[in-house]
């Protein structure tokens, strides 16, 4: 393979002191993202990226296949109100999901909020919507060109028409409407200047009321903590209408703090949970008792009730007890306590009276996982609802809404798609391996099923490993053509997650960070060991959190992989404090201020451990000019640190996508060209016939 004359990244003398440590951040200047110097760098990178894959062959054929198997009707789970549904659903090859409303699950279906007809280039996505509790009033929040911050309005569901309310400046936070369905409460930053929109950083959420038919500027300040800029808040008003609720963290620690009032008397807030000593989660309330899940001294996860006129520990009620399994989410339906759990990271369904005796299970499909938008609502009921609803999916089973019926105890699939791709030829399993300190690591393989027969093929790894996030098994488009290329899908369940608690999650964070980048090394060694796969077939793949995973790992171990497709990751562990709501990992990272923290985060940052002289895998970063959550600046610096460094004639190349974010809203067009370049980014680098 030719060596790639890459676009020059200019080199300046920036020193910074760390602790006495004395690091370099020659790049500094691409944080810039308005810069016409930055602006002509990311034209110049994208320039040399689309010449090497415009001149991949089988590229047509790879987006021909991507768009067949796109192609195909989805639904999400019906959401019910006041006798009514509501859904999202989309035809196939939409940009964005639309949501219909209808009388019965079989009869028609009425477009209530179409995105699609919100920008020409499918750019403006719906993020979030919330029902008045009467059903009549639809709020709604659309981000524009995948930026983390949305704009709020009102549609009237009987005339469709919207009001003239109008939120700005909310992120990181949904809305709660009130019992009289007269307002809402919501929560909102101060605005950032405009030239910052997308870089500064996000502190001192305030916890805001809005009217409905009043301007923003006449909002009513419900609750703020300018004595702890860093703390962010969920509004929630219990189903009796009574309480306004607070959950209250600190950055994406998971750990919570409980704060009610009384919304009749407007009476100070009782600090119920002062002190953020756990994760609680309210479920629901019987007049003064209230439900909440936690890892309060238990780990995996329990239900509690606490009657808050008598709020002492001691008064606190267990009425379902911590078991082997990781507890991922619990809702009140039919009087019943749904308890959705993590079983060596799949899902099952358990149900429970309101006293916390065991009811029964709802078996599920296969081994899979049930499919979640924003990884907080997986079941779909409320506490009157006579049905229950959710979305399965897995590996190899496309996303299915499920209706689960209490009065028969019965499942049944509501709406299953059809897709032109031969399922019952591939296989799933999991195996267990085992790290490097004797840890034992789930990883899930999907493969063909006559795989195990052949000589060692191909393989992607894919891992993420952070945040208390579960790598469960799910349904993608993109790993169906690498099914089709004869690949082996890996998926690492890594520490850091929460596939097994809290004490799982502990074992990945802060000073224990490198336990993750040690799991996923094994799961590589493994599948080269037991012949699934050689080094140079091998690819590795992570986004976010995990773009951070492939970093470390391809830096750590370049001598592993054939390729490595960070993504929007978090490659500068010194600097991803001081842009948009970075600061808020510190809970998972710890933070370059803390000298042992700094040594730690030193030790692994990508950026700082690219070695000159060093043959990297073939890589392929990808990242989104507007991506206010992890800024692109990150995956700047880094491709401009490895083009420096490369030593070997591997291509080391960027792709960055304008008008676009993180990644949640991209419209279906772009997900397909972004998916077709990275195909065809693997099948010619690691030569696929």
């Amino acid at each position: 393979m030719v060596k790639i004359q890459y676009p020059a990244s200019r080199i300046e003398e920036q020193i910074d002191d760390y602790h006495g440590t004395f690091v370099a951040d020659p790049y500094r200047w691409l944080e810039d993202p308005n810069s016409a110097e930055t602006r002509e760098w990311v034209d110049n990178q994208n320039q040399v990226t689309q010449e090497f894959l415009q001149d991949i062959s089988q590229k047509s054929e790879i987006k021909k296949r991507l768009t067949e198997l796109w192609n195909f009707p989805r639904a999400y789970a019906p959401y019910k109100v006041k006798g009514k549904y509501f859904q999202l659903r989309n035809s196939g090859l939409q940009n964005q999901n639309v949501l219909y409303s209808m009388e019965t699950l079989e009869g028609d279906k009425s477009i209530l909020l179409d995105p699609n007809q919100l920008s020409e280039d499918g750019t403006v996505a719906l993020t979030d919507w919330k029902l008045s509790k009467d059903g009549a009033l639809l709020a709604y929040a659309t981000s524009s060109s995948g930026s983390d911050w949305q704009t709020w309005k009102i549609k009237d569901i009987n005339s469709g028409t919207d009001l003239t309310d109008k939120i700005e400046w909310t992120k990181f936070a949904s809305i709660a409407w009130n019992n009289e369905n007269t307002g809402f409460y919501y929560c909102a930053y101060d605005p950032p200047e405009k030239e910052e929109t997308y870089e500064a950083i996000n502190k001192n959420q305030k916890v805001m009321y809005h009217r409905l038919g009043t301007n923003q500027s006449e909002d009513v300040l419900i609750y703020e903590r300018p004595d702890h800029p860093d703390w962010g808040f969920d509004p929630i008003i219990s189903d009796d209408g009574r309480y306004l609720i607070l959950e209250a963290s600190q950055g994406t620690d998971h750990r919570r703090l409980i704060f009610l009032q009384d919304v009749a008397t407007h009476a100070p807030f009782i600090e119920l949970i002062p002190e953020m000593e756990a994760n609680y989660k309210f479920i629901g309330n019987d007049g003064s008792v209230f439900y909440f899940r936690t890892n309060f001294q238990s780990p995996l996860g329990k239900l509690i009730a606490i009657d808050i006129e008598q709020p002492d520990k001691e008064q606190w009620k267990t009425l379902i007890e911590e078991s082997e399994d990781a507890v991922e989410s619990i809702i009140l339906s039919n009087n019943q306590f749904i308890v959705l759990y993590l079983h060596d990271a799949y899902h099952q369904i358990k149900r429970f009276d309101m006293a916390g005796k065991y009811l029964g299970s709802i078996e599920l499909p296969m081994l899979g996982s049930l499919f979640s938008i924003d990884l907080e609502n997986f079941l779909f009921g409320d506490r009157p609802d006579d049905e229950l609803f959710f979305v399965f999916h897995s590996f190899i089973f496309p996303p299915t809404v499920c209706r689960y019926s209490y009065a028969n105890d019965k499942l049944e699939v509501i709406d299953k798609p059809e897709l032109p791709f031969d399922f019952k030829n591939y296989t799933v399993n999991q195996v267990f391996v085992e790290s490097k300190d004797g840890t034992r690591v789930p990883m899930f393989l999907v493969h063909k099923k006559t795989k195990l027969e052949m000589d060692p093929e191909l393989a992607l790894l894919y891992g993420y490993g952070g945040f208390n996030i579960s790598m469960t098994p799910g349904f993608l488009v993109s790993r169906l053509v690498w099914l089709e290329l004869g690949g082996t899908l890996a998926v690492a369940v890594l520490r850091g997650g929460g596939e097994y608690g809290e004490e799982w999650h502990r074992a990945g964070s802060i000073l224990n960070k490198q336990n993750v980048f040690d799991d996923m090394i094994t799961c590589a060694e493994f599948l080269i060991e037991k012949k699934y796969t050689s080094k140079d077939q091998l690819a590795i793949e992570g986004r976010s959190n995990g773009g951070l995973l492939v970093g470390a790992c391809m830096t750590q171990r370049p001598d592993l992989f054939g390729a490595a497709l960070p993504a929007v990751g978090v490659m500068d562990m010194l600097r991803f404090n001081k842009f948009t709501i970075g600061w808020a990992w510190e809970s998972d990272y710890g933070s370059p201020e803390d000298l042992e923290q700094f040594k730690v985060l030193y030790s692994y940052s990508p950026l700082h451990n690219i070695k000159p002289g060093t043959n990297y895998p073939a890589t392929l970063v990808t990242t989104a000019d507007h991506d206010d959550r992890v800024v692109p600046a990150h995956s700047y610096k880094f491709i401009a640190a490895l083009q420096a460094a490369q030593a070997g004639e591997n291509p080391v190349l960027i792709r960055i996508q304008t008008k676009a974010g993180h990644g949640f809203g991209k419209p279906t067009d772009v997900l397909i060209e972004e998916s077709t370049d990275i195909i065809a980014f693997l099948v010619k680098t690691l030569a696929i016939p």
